[in-house]
């Protein structure tokens, strides 16, 4: 893990809110600005990553005999749900979850790397704990939908992220609103509450992506929505890692190691 210079934990504390889909296409996005990327899925309980990335296969070991990362899309990325069968529920008490995870983070050959991106699961428990204690962690996104229901849960992570001393990048609001036939916005599901809490909670505000459906599609059809040159919603997760770079470049006051595309 000392080759990577930057990891970036995707949480939430809510399931159920899009983590996966923002940071599949963050992912996507950081590659095609040129940056060496990883991705990691800790969702031990509910892998999605080889299914929105169109992925079956097993993965390989190399001569060390280390795990190979899958390379697809411009990213390397792994996940558990590669190594045991699609359909195979996980029954693991906590200690078995986290030497799980553990042995992820020891055997996959990631090799350089710019960004590791890594997947969190809901709630606020070991995975997380044990992330935060054994890797050098450059920041937190937190994504969230616009109800107060989803917001209870992302109060809890980013006090959970304040305690264990991880710097929060910012927020995202996923499924912020849905536009009708005559590009009206309508806000289903309530209107830019995300935005209020990032004010509040002075917190950098990332960037809005918006009910589309398109992005369910392209997700189950294992060609992730950021492939799309031509989508809108490509160029928004585009403008979210350009603000998400402005806010780790400040952070960390290395403006020449982090480029901004």
């Amino acid at each position: 893990m000392q080759k990577i210079k930057h990891i970036i934990l995707i949480g939430s504390g809510k399931g159920g809110v899009g983590k996966s889909t923002v940071a599949v296409n963050l992912s996507i996005s950081l590659a095609k600005q040129s940056n060496k990327v990883g991705l990691l899925d800790a969702d031990i309980y509910g892998p999605s990553i080889p299914k929105m990335m169109g992925i079956k296969e097993k993965p390989r070991l190399n001569n060390e005999k280390k795990l190979e990362p899958f390379f697809k899309y411009g990213i390397k990325f792994m996940s558990i749900g590669s190594l045991i069968p699609s359909e195979k529920p996980i029954i693991w008490r906590a200690p078995m979850v986290v030497n799980a995870l553990n042995q992820l983070l020891r055997d996959i050959s990631w090799e350089d790397l710019d960004f590791l991106i890594i997947d969190l699961p809901p709630g606020t428990g070991d995975i997380q704990l044990t992330l935060s204690q054994n890797l050098q962690i450059s920041g937190a996104i937190i994504v969230s939908t616009p109800q107060e229901v989803a917001l209870e849960d992302v109060r809890r992570a980013i006090n959970m992220f304040k305690q264990v001393k991880i710097e929060i990048i910012g927020m995202v609001q996923n499924m912020s609103y849905f536009e009708d036939s005559k590009k009206n916005k309508i806000y289903l599901l309530g209107e830019n509450n995300v935005v209020e809490e990032a004010r509040k909670q002075n917190l950098n505000f990332l960037g809005e992506i918006p009910i589309v459906q398109d992005i369910s599609f392209s997700s189950d059809q294992g060609k992730p929505i950021s492939t799309n040159e031509k989508s809108e919603v490509a160029l928004k997760f585009q403008e979210i890692v350009y603000s998400m770079k402005k806010v780790l470049a400040k952070q960390t006051n290395q403006e020449t190691n982090i480029e901004i595309n």
